[in-house]
């Protein structure tokens, strides 16, 4: 098995700490709001990675945190006038609500930031201790960045390019505007703990730190989480942990690629903020799934419309070709049969679900050229080893209508406007792909309709 490792930068060949045994953390949400698709997209990916882990026998235990104190959680529960514990128990229901639909297994473990306060303070204490931390006039205890010699090796960044004032925030109280902070000293009104430093709260930084070193160790297998955190999160991590333990943080490093809607970034200032909830009320778990998992996962994801709309219809295609048949969902899989070796190589390399995903579609082609029950059977304990066509097909067809009367009003005008510009082969293209999801139009002298098969 090869995968891309983050701090190399090229594709590795993953020889575990321990043989057949798997440590692996992934940064996890901060809880104050709603977890929104780009939340969504990392999450199911990381997902699927452990899935494939697992498939190829592997024993994985897998952590994925909880950011429960920041300042945008205490603004947040300021804001409702709520108690903070109040706050951010309500939205991790949420997470874990949203994230079962999509098929996301829960962590073995998810450690919340509060819980390992002790543990964050052991390790300001042990870097202060050898000059990798000082405690500033304001009482915020910061971490001195240019004595980490290899600072910036995962991001490819130098010291002399991170000029302050761009990706660095100002601050009069550093020594240099690169240090990070690990402890902020406590303002009136906002929760504390005590600490040799005076009362404060940790860093967003130093909880991963200690989260991982208590639950996984000083050393550990992969690191992993969006693209986004790789600086200054995840270089921060390393510079912590590593001048603290004086021996390497992970071996392997993963990152997801970007989400994109319709081409721009994800941004409320440009009006095409999403939340998974809002994706989730109008379309489909498994179809958005799907849709996340044809992508490779470090490449950008373009989130749109049309190709959500795609992703259903070929979603259907999948159950369609199994849907005469009976399967044994707890069958094994004979890894040697052509369809499987190349599926499995697809995984094995680097965990291409586009190539994987394009292998599942041989099969439903062949299926529906030999009738043949088990290679229906194997495209169902293939796709269910990267999360996909784990519900019974009358359940998925019995869904279809509930995928969003809006997307279908949507195709429906689509179809007007391709027979009022005499492209009828578009027209008939859009009804036949309604159909294969299970609606069917019927033209009135009023307009077009639409009903369930």
């Amino acid at each position: 098995m090869k995968f891309y490792n983050s701090f190399t930068r090229k594709k590795e060949e993953f020889v575990p700490i321990e043989a057949n045994k798997i440590k692996m953390y992934v940064c996890g949400q901060t809880v104050y709001d709603y977890c929104h698709l780009g939340h969504a997209r990392k999450s199911v990916v990381f997902d699927m990675i452990r899935r494939w882990f697992i498939a190829s026998g592997y024993a994985v235990t897998y952590v994925e945190n909880i950011t429960d104190i920041d300042d945008k959680i205490i603004n947040r529960a300021i804001e409702n006038k709520e108690d903070i514990n109040a706050l951010t128990s309500r939205f991790i229901n949420y997470m874990h609500g949203d994230f079962d639909k999509l098929g996301i297994m829960r962590p073995d473990l998810e450690p919340r930031a509060t819980e390992f306060i002790p543990q964050m303070l052991k390790i300001i204490e042990s870097l202060i201790e050898k000059g990798y931390a000082y405690r500033a006039n304001n009482g915020d205890v910061y971490y001195v960045v240019r004595k980490f010699v290899g600072y910036g090796q995962l991001s490819g960044k130098t010291l002399d390019s991170l000029r302050a004032g761009e990706r660095v925030e100002v601050d009069t109280n550093k020594l240099d505007p690169l240090d990070f902070v690990l402890w902020k000293a406590s303002k009136p009104g906002e929760p504390f703990w005590e600490s040799k430093f005076g009362n404060g709260r940790p860093g967003w930084h130093i909880e991963c730190s200690a989260m991982s070193e208590e639950l996984l160790g000083k050393n550990f297998d992969i690191h992993g989480g969006g693209q986004d955190l790789q600086f200054p999160h995840h270089e921060n991590e390393i510079a912590q942990s590593e001048a603290h333990n004086e021996c390497k943080f992970a071996n392997y490093w993963m990152h997801n690629g970007f989400l994109n809607i319709n081409d721009e970034k994800m941004s409320k200032s440009l009006g095409n903020f999403f939340t998974l909830r809002d994706v989730l009320a109008k379309y489909d778990a498994e179809t958005i799934r799907f849709f996340m998992l044809r992508t490779h996962y470090r490449s950008p994801l373009n989130f749109t419309h049309d190709g959500l709309t795609d992703a259903k219809q070929g979603l259907t295609r999948l159950y369609t070709a199994i849907k005469p048949y009976t399967v044994n969902r707890s069958a094994n899989i004979n890894w040697n049969l052509e369809y499987a070796n190349r599926f499995k190589q697809a995984m094995d390399d680097d965990f291409n679900t586009s190539l994987a995903i394009s292998i599942l579609f041989e099969i439903a082609s062949q299926i529906n050229k030999e009738q043949n029950r088990d290679l229906a059977e194997l495209l169902v304990l293939l796709s269910d080893k990267i999360g996909l066509m784990d519900r019974e097909v009358k359940d998925f067809f019995n869904s279809s209508s509930e995928i969003s009367s809006e997307l279908i009003e949507e195709q429906i005008k689509k179809r007007q406007l391709a027979k009022q510009n005499r492209d009828f082969a578009t027209a008939d293209k859009i009804r036949n792909d309604l159909l294969a999801m299970g609606i069917i139009l019927e033209d009135k002298p009023t307009g077009t309709i639409w009903r369930n098969v």
